[in-house]
C-alpha cells in the first residue's frame, strides 16, 4: 500500500508540473496586428469593351457591303 500511495503522489506532481510548462519556456511570440489596405479600383470605362468590338465589326461588315455596291453600280452603268 505504501507503494501505491508514493506512485500516486509522484504521478500526481508529475501532471501538475507538466501543466504548469505546458506553454513552453520561450518568450511569446506577439503577431503583428492585420491592416486593411483599402485601394480604390483602376478607373474603367463607362461601356463594355465587347459592344466597341461589335460595333468595330459592324462598321467593318458596312464598309465591306458598300464598297461592294459601288463596284455592282459601277459595271452595269458601263455595261449599258
Amino acid at each position: 500500500m505504501r507503494i501505491i500511495t508514493t506512485l500516486a503522489a509522484s504521478t500526481a506532481i508529475a501532471v501538475t508540473g507538466a501543466a504548469a510548462t505546458a506553454g513552453g519556456l520561450a518568450p511569446e511570440v506577439m503577431e503583428a496586428p492585420v491592416v486593411m489596405v483599402d485601394t480604390p479600383m483602376a478607373p474603367t470605362g463607362s461601356i463594355n469593351s465587347g459592344y466597341v468590338v461589335l460595333g468595330l465589326l459592324a462598321a467593318l461588315v458596312l464598309a465591306s457591303a458598300s464598297d461592294d455596291d459601288d463596284e455592282a453600280a459601277a459595271t452595269t452603268t458601263t455595261a449599258e
